[in-house]
């Protein structure tokens, strides 16, 4: 029994522990990441979606991390040392990471950026910058601290640990570039959910607050986001599906990206940096020094600044004044700026604008007309220029401005983060991007020994573009007899610039090697029916595309249903034959592909046989079970329907067409009869209803030809595979870890950074503020001028201690703070207890004052006299009463002599009267005054007893006892007795009563006795109704409970007031008050 109870307590503990962890874990967070700033949100209970505020209080935060004195900087302070060290502070990380050193976006980023010091990875072949003589790191590296940083501001505005995150990343990134962010966020202990593309969170946050207005039709609306670093234009559906949750089918609002357009490099940084030029070409022109501005690199981080901030007022205003102290060589610089000469320095790059929706719209094969609004973001649609081509390119009035451009992607994002996370509940809201980069996978087509012909390249488009994700599917290689090898490339690539197609190099991607292939097939030929090596790709909801499993299916007819027919029905079924009862043997097989796997989100219906592409071999020996080439351009139900629907074989989708015809026939038939039966003979019409009933035979023999196939097995053999990253290497175990370790070692040395100027700054508080009081008056009445002296010895000589301390450590601090607590600790007490003993003694002298008027009232309720006290139970005991007035006695003659001691000590003197001995006197007078309050409150006197009733019939007694408990008087019976004769007409019974007399109040009760027995059984033998009284009940009464007893027999009927009885005879409305 012991150990039962032990095992339930036990398994307690453990449920308790498990919910406390989820609900440590239960906040999510979500991440920005922009080129120039990031924004932070986070959901947590109580805190439904909320931007993060970092220690500056400000609500984005510089995607920069800086390095200065082998230290870390971020945020405000990173960017103070950006312009005065900008070799030591490394920006716009996002341009170049999962980037390989040779890539035109480095290459371009080194243009932009000179000042920094990058070589290149010999492993990896990425980028690497170095911060110092000896410390060199990775882009991905880099980018886990500003992460890092990001999770510490979450957590410090959450007030607990987060780890789950979804990450916003540009639409346009690779799977190489996302596969980078991913790493960077595992380095710093990040579970990233998903990676969502900008320009979905944004659409999402749009949608949201608006699922309301979306139903089954389609709605289209067109984003167009200018930021610092790109601009892209998207084009979204948003309509309501219908999507299976567990055993419902609910319907939940979708946003779906039909069309994407964008350009990697125009934003604003791209216009910052032609200001900048600007600017500095002024000043060499007004030649305040012989030396070049652009040779300066702190200059020109200077200039850009300032060129950020002027291109910002220009948006709003004509004209501007840019300005900068110290510039170089100590001289100012000061030049007017105009809107027009900046919108001349970015002429060429206004001709770019509408690129991203040209091909948004050619993409998405949307017309402008079709599209409800246009919606701005980024900070570069502020430009007056920007708008004014946009509003004549699309021929509108006016552009859509209602959402946040600054914070929109965050809480989109958070939105999802909430939905993916475990612990909250949040209405779905499905999203569905779409694939930039068309993918296909190409393997050698496999010789058979009897071929001669050559081997060939065969190529299989996977995803086409804009193919939704997330989404999974299914490759199948039917005359693969032998272990093989296929690549997953990029192609169909034309619609990008040459500057973005050198960004992919080689186009591959990965290459894959299966093994097991000849083995599986040996293992099972003689037993099943080869069905081909099937290939699980999916493309998760962060768009990155992996191999989820491969595996060698086999097919095989069960005959044990055949088998186990006893003979009789073998012989019924041939002797069936022999009449022609049984159908034919059909030679085409229906075959039902595999199904593809159910995404957790939603799957596309446009999944049809892939096509291969111009050029190579139409070879149907091997197919995609999945969406390829021919499935891109189906119709919008079609891509925004969810739900696993299974894919059907060439062969079965023909059957199902043909059967779908076949009973159309009828039908066809039936209208047209309708319309020609009046002119036409009977005979044709004769002849139509046989051809209808030779139809209708011909389906039933269909279906129990299908009720009679052989049920299909399938047996499927695992295929190990092995990858090879070709695009851009990930990192090594050993590496990853390696890194890992340098980042915990660089959050250790932050964080003992932290507690040290802490403690530091502790110290010279401590010292200042102690100079401060020791000038006071209170302090100069506590302590001699001997202490005073000593003390302030003491306080000189480690501040001067303080300022020639540039190495100490955290311990060395703390100790001499602790040893300067020690040396003034006498003496702070002394005036803690002299500014703190008033307000003490005037709360006990208040706390006395009232237990003494309580004890008095307590007295008072003890001490009735007389009959009372005999009768009146007393709530206090005499102990309790003689408890709280000793306690009052001693702690006033306690205060009274301790008060005299005091007196005669001076102030500088060790006081013995303390604050603290008061608050423990005054605390047991409340505990011993609140205890007999809380008995008084708590108090329940005993039920007096009830005096004996007075003897009557045992009818009446019973109606009184129900109704009016026993408490009514002679008089009332009297007073109905009276109005009962008035409201009856006369009987004999009555006449004999009246006649004995009606003073005589015994003997009227004994008569009434007597009577209510007679009518007892009058009643019985006549049927005249009587009251409890015995009296007779009026003919309307008795009518109206004859209606009551006739509806409601089970029912006990209820006794009517006499007074009622009398003014409400006719069954008026007097006649509705009862008495029960």
């Amino acid at each position: 029994m012991g150990t039962g109870v032990c095992y339930i307590r036990l398994l307690a503990l453990a449920f308790a522990m498990l919910v406390s962890a989820v609900n440590a874990r239960v906040a999510v967070m979500s991440i920005d990441l922009g080129g120039e700033f990031m924004k932070i949100a986070i959901v947590k209970p109580g805190v439904p979606m909320e931007i993060v505020l970092n220690k500056e209080s400000s609500r984005k935060t510089p995607t920069l991390v800086a390095f200065r004195d082998g230290e870390r900087q971020f945020g405000n302070e990173a960017q103070s040392t950006a312009v005065k060290f900008p070799a030591k502070a490394f920006s716009y990380l996002p341009l170049i990471v999962g980037k390989q050193f040779d890539d035109p976006q480095v290459e371009l980023f080194r243009e932009r950026f000179p000042y920094y010091t990058m070589k290149k990875d010999e492993n990896r072949g990425t980028v690497l910058f170095k911060t110092d003589d000896d410390s060199v790191y990775s882009v991905e590296e880099l980018l886990a601290m500003i992460l890092e940083k990001a999770k510490e501001y979450a957590q410090d505005f959450a007030e607990q640990d987060i780890k789950d995150a979804v990450i916003t990343v540009p639409c346009f990134f690779n799977q190489a570039e996302r596969r980078a962010v991913i790493t960077s966020a595992k380095m710093v202990g990040i579970n990233v959910l998903q990676l969502l593309s900008d320009n979905a969170a944004v659409a999402l946050n749009y949608g949201v607050f608006r699922r309301n207005n979306f139903n089954t039709t389609t709605q289209y609306y067109m984003f167009y986001d200018m930021g610092s670093t790109s601009t892209t234009a998207t084009i979204v559906g948003y309509n309501v599906v219908k999507t299976k949750e567990g055993t419902r089918v609910e319907s939940n609002p979708q946003v779906t990206i039909k069309g994407v357009g964008f350009d990697r490099t125009l934003g604003g940084l791209e216009i910052s940096l032609r200001l900048r030029k600007f600017l500095a070409k002024a000043f060499n022109d007004q030649k305040k020094t012989t030396l070049m501005v652009e040779d300066n690199a702190r200059a020109m981080a200077k200039l850009l600044k300032e060129a950020e901030r002027v291109k910002k007022v220009l948006s709003a205003n004509t004209d501007h004044t840019a300005q900068v102290e110290g510039l170089l060589d100590e001289k100012d610089f000061r030049s007017p700026v105009t809107r027009a000469e900046l919108e001349h320095l970015s002429e060429d790059l206004f001709d770019r604008i509408t690129k991203p929706i040209e091909e948004a719209l050619k993409v998405s094969e949307i017309t402008l007309p079709e599209i409800s609004e246009v919606i701005l973001m980024g900070g570069g649609t502020r430009m007056p220029k920007v708008q004014e081509i946009l509003v004549k390119f699309l021929g509108r009035s006016d552009l859509g401005k209602s959402i946040n451009t600054d914070e929109a992607a965050a809480m989109g994002a958070v939105y999802q983060a909430a939905y993916l996370g475990k612990g909250f509940k949040v209405k779905k809201f499905g999203v569905r991007e779409g694939n930039i980069y068309p993918i296909n996978v190409e393997f050698e087509k496999q010789k058979t020994e009897e071929s001669e012909e050559q081997a060939r390249t065969i190529k299989r488009t996977l995803f086409g573009r804009m193919n939704p994700f997330p989404q999974r599917k299914v490759m199948t290689f039917n005359k693969h007899n032998k272990d093989f090898g296929f690549n997953v490339t990029y192609s169909n690539l034309d619609f990008l610039t040459d500057e973005d197609k050198r960004s992919f190099g080689n186009l591959l991607i990965s290459k894959y090697n299966l093994q097991g292939v000849e083995d599986a097939l040996t293992k099972n030929k003689d037993l099943a029916e080869s069905k081909g090596i099937k290939a699980h790709f999916q493309m998760d909801g962060s768009g990155i595309l992996f191999l989820d499993k491969v595996e060698s299916v086999f097919e095989k007819n069960d005959t044990e249903q055949e088998n186990e027919k006893s003979t009789w029905s073998k012989l019924g079924s041939a002797i069936g034959g022999l009449f022609g009862s049984s159908g034919s043997n059909d030679d085409t097989k229906v075959e039902e592909s595999p199904d593809t796997p159910e995404d957790s989100a939603s799957t596309s219906n446009d999944s049809t046989e892939a096509e291969p592409e111009s050029g190579s071999s139409n070879d149907n020996t091997d197919s995609t079970d999945g969406a390829g080439a021919a499935g891109e351009k189906k119709d919008e139900s079609g891509d925004d329907s969810e739900g696993a629907e299974e894919q059907k074989s060439e062969s079965e989708t023909e059957t199902d067409q043909e059967k779908k015809e076949e009973k159309e026939e009828p039908n066809e038939n039936e209208s047209q009869e309708k319309e020609d039966l009046k002119g036409d003979d009977k005979e044709k019409k004769d002849k139509d209803e046989k051809k209808e009933d030779a139809d209708k035979k011909e389906g039933e023999d269909e279906k129990q030809k299908a009720e009679k196939a052989p049920k299909v097995l399938n047996i499927k053999e695992d295929i190990k595979s092995d990858m090879e990253l070709l695009d851009v290497l990930d990192f090594t175990e050993e590496k990853f870890k390696e890194a890992k370790k340098r980042l915990t070692d660089l959050r250790k040395v932050d964080k003992a950074k932290v507690e040290l100027q802490k403690a530091q700054n502790e110290l010279e508080s401590f010292i200042f503020d102690t100079q401060d009081k020791l000038t006071q008056e209170d302090f100069e009445k506590c302590s001699t001028s001997e202490e005073r002296e000593n003390i302030q010895q003491k306080l000189s000589e480690a501040s001067d201690w303080l300022d020639e301390q540039m190495d100490a450590k955290k311990s060395d601090f703390k100790e001499k703070l602790k040893s300067l607590k020690d040396l003034t600790k006498s003496v702070m007490k002394r005036v803690a207890e002299l500014q703190e003993r008033p307000n003490a003694l005037e709360a006990l002298r208040s706390a006395l004052n009232q237990t003494t008027v309580f004890l008095a009232t307590v007295k008072n309720l003890t001490s009735i006299s007389g009959a009372e006290a005999l009768e009146t139970e007393s709530i206090f005991t005499p102990v309790e009463v003689e408890t709280l007035e000793k306690v009052i006695v001693e702690t006033r003659k306690w205060r009274d002599d301790m008060l005299k001691q005091q007196d005669k000590l001076k102030d500088h003197e060790d006081p013995v009267l303390l604050v603290d001995e008061i608050a423990v006197k005054i605390s047991a007078l409340d505990r011993e005054m609140r205890y007999l309050i809380n008995k008084a409150k708590n108090y329940k006197p005993k039920p007096k007893p009830k005096p004996e009733s007075k003897k009557t019939d045992s009818n009446a007694t019973d109606e009184k006892t129900d109704g009016d408990d026993g408490k009514k008087d002679d008089a009332e019976q009297s007073k109905k007795s009276e109005e009962d004769q008035e409201a009856r007409p006369p009987t004999e019974e009555d006449a004999a009563t009246s006649e004995e007399g009606k003073t005589d109040e015994k003997k009227e009760e004994e008569k009434d006795a007597e009577q209510g027995k007679t009518d007892t059984k009058s009643e019985e033998d006549d049927g005249v109704e009587k009251t409890s009284s015995g009296k007779r009940r009026p003919k309307q009464k008795r009518k109206n409970k004859q209606t009551v007893d006739n509806k409601d027999k089970n029912e006990e009927p209820l006794e009517l007031d006499a007074a009622s009885e009398d003014k409400g005879g006719d069954g008026g409305e007097d006649a509705q008050h009862t008495e029960l």
